[in-house]
């Protein structure tokens, strides 16, 4: 009870310092601050699916390890730079669509500057301004040509204001994608690089791979407001089917190889 009575004490005194009026100062003189871990995450979530697939695959194929590096690393690669490309396209194509609404924005306000002044306050009274609080938040709003544009940004089109880099959430995607997604390629690897072959090296792929597929489910519990053990658990048992499926049709399709 009493570490549990210092740990709240701890908690509440965290949230008094965040809030304190210098320390929410220096937090909104720095602005936003974009977090490039979701990116890394389900970079590394794809990675680690779409590689074990392959191994899988092959394995069930009943190929060789060498069949299945270069398989894998075609993989690693190729899948790699398509999911970075994706992202980074997606991620630049968000800051366009918001560009060219601020674009239309500043134009109608140009050329129609009554109307627009009219959504203002029409979205101001939807949100419980009245009387003259509605006609002061108005002026106020409307007198700063900056703040009248992201109003409208926000409130009517709904985009934020600011976004992430997309260079840097197609490079935490690619990062992630190669690190997580050479894991089930490892124990594969053992052999052309120390001349000594693992046993059973599909078996020490399925262990890592199924490990890095909890531990990344976990993290992924951060953004999906899911208990971690059990986003864990989600990701491992998608990844799992996956894999399975992949082995299934190495098997099938045996002798076609």
């Amino acid at each position: 009870m009493s570490d549990q009575l210092d740990a709240v004490r701890a908690s509440d005194r965290m949230l008094r310092e965040m809030h304190s009026p210098a320390a929410i100062r220096s937090r909104l003189d720095a602005g936003p601050q974009h977090s490039y871990l979701k990116d890394f995450i389900y970079g590394a979530i794809d990675g680690a699916v779409t590689t074990f697939a392959v191994v899988s695959g092959v394995a069930g194929a009943g190929l060789s390890s060498g069949v299945i590096v270069i398989l894998g690393v075609a993989n690693l690669v190729g899948d790699g730079l398509s999911m970075a490309a994706r992202n980074f396209l997606g991620t630049r194509a968000e800051r366009q669509h918001r560009d060219r609404l601020r674009r239309i924005e500043e134009e109608h306000i140009d050329r129609y500057p009554d109307g627009e002044r009219e959504e203002i306050r029409q979205i101001l009274r939807a949100q419980g301004f009245v009387n003259e609080d509605l006609d002061r938040a108005v002026e106020i709003i409307t007198s700063d040509r900056q703040r009248w544009i992201e109003t409208m940004l926000k409130e009517e089109h709904g985009v934020p204001l600011v976004g992430p880099i997309a260079w840097k959430a197609a490079a935490a995607t690619f990062v992630a994608f190669v690190i997580v997604g050479s894991l089930p390629l490892l124990p594969f690897l053992i052999n052309p690089l120390f001349g000594q072959a693992l046993p059973a090296p599909y078996l020490w792929s399925t262990l890592m791979t199924g490990t890095a597929f909890f531990a990344v489910g976990a993290a992924k519990a951060r953004f999906v407001d899911q208990h971690w053990h059990w986003s864990g658990l989600e990701t491992l048992l998608v990844g799992g089917i996956a894999a399975g499926l992949a082995y299934l049709c190495g098997v099938l399709l045996k002798s076609v190889a």
